[in-house]
């Protein structure tokens, strides 16, 4: 599985892809997350899916920004001729990958800014090539192990949150999903896109950022420690007035 997170907010974007890949009973590292350039701009690309759909597509989308990535001034011109690669995937390796039951499965984070838009972007990808765009309402997404790394984002994030507050949450995000699925795990690469035109990436090994994980625990169990039990307390009255059985309240 995969967590490749995505997070929008007005001063920039973030990116955070673990490395783990599992094949079987093997467990390898491997990139998930890419950086290309044309002459308009910068953008990052995430996939959570099959390795080898995600290689290709990928090749194919590089030789065509070499052919004519001058044509793509928008993101939503890139995000376009990537679809169109990931529908030439599909029509190549659709049918082989079903006879030997394996879906066709790519799901696909692209964000960044070019010369023609006015603000930077981030889009969804699904696995048939077509699209949607991650905006302030709901300023981020996930692709593969979605499950556990969502509520603190939920309960969190918002559009006006600083690029520094989104990468720490991202981060706890990550980490909540990393203990909870053996699947998912360091190193993780970050990228980093600011609105003055810069993108940074950088990889964080698990010794690195370990004392934040340990930080995170430890805080987390004493706010679940300060949380009123009035309503612990109302239940277990009800159960001694009820020969230590339990009842709900509409008995």
């Amino acid at each position: 599985m995969t967590y490749c997170l995505g997070i929008r907010v007005r001063k920039g974007l973030v990116a955070i892809a673990d490395t783990r890949i599992t094949s079987g009973s093997e467990t390898t590292t491997a990139k998930k997350v890419s950086i290309h350039s044309n002459e308009h701009g910068t953008i990052f690309l995430m996939t959570s899916g099959l390795r080898s759909i995600r290689d290709k597509a990928v090749t194919y989308f590089e030789e065509i920004l070499e052919k004519e990535g001058h044509k793509y001034d928008k993101m939503y011109n890139v995000v376009n001729a990537f679809g169109r690669q990931l529908r030439r995937v599909s029509a190549e390796d659709k049918i082989p990958l079903a006879e030997s039951g394996l879906s066709f499965n790519l799901f696909t984070i692209v964000g960044g800014k070019l010369a023609q838009d006015k603000e930077h972007k981030m889009y969804l990808l699904y696995p048939e090539g077509n699209w949607i765009e991650i905006g302030p309402a709901t300023p981020f997404t996930i692709i593969g192990n979605s499950g556990y790394g969502k509520p603190i984002l939920n309960r969190t994030l918002n559009y006006e949150s600083s690029i520094r507050f989104a990468l720490k949450t991202g981060f706890l995000s990550f980490d909540s999903t990393r203990v909870s699925a053996n699947d998912v795990g360091f190193p993780i690469d970050v990228v980093i896109y600011k609105d003055t035109g810069e993108m940074i990436e950088k990889r964080f090994e698990e010794e690195d950022l370990k004392d934040i994980s340990t930080v995170w625990g430890e805080r987390l169990s004493d706010i679940i420690k300060e949380v009123p039990e009035d309503w612990i307390d109302n239940i277990n009255v009800l159960s001694e007035e009820k020969g230590n059985k339990f009842i709900s309240y509409d008995q």
